[in-house]
């Protein structure tokens, strides 16, 4: 039995992946305060999940402000933009 369950902890930790907790932790942190409590504001789920992701990484300029910034720069890696449109996604439903 210990080997199993060696193996499955090796498994399931190695790299810490973003999470859907993670997403809301920085949706209410980075996010709400513009697109709302549902990501009711400014968001096109209808949208690629890659193209939103892109948005959130490189930032966008809409019609007016406050435009979208690239958060990017500030840290957020690839993998957490992912997590971030399927958690405002599943906000919308």
């Amino acid at each position: 039995g210990g080997i199993v369950a060696a193996m499955f902890l090796f498994v399931s930790v190695p790299a810490r992946t973003a999470t859907n907790e993670d997403a809301a932790a920085l949706y209410k942190a980075k996010c709400v305060a513009c697109h709302g409590a549902t990501a009711e504001k400014k968001f096109d789920a209808a949208k690629p999940d890659a193209e939103l992701a892109e948005i959130i990484l490189k930032g966008k300029k809409g019609e007016k402000p406050p435009f979208m910034p690239g958060y990017e720069e500030k840290g957020v890696t690839a993998e957490q933009a992912a997590a971030l449109v399927a958690h405002m996604k599943s906000l919308k439903q």
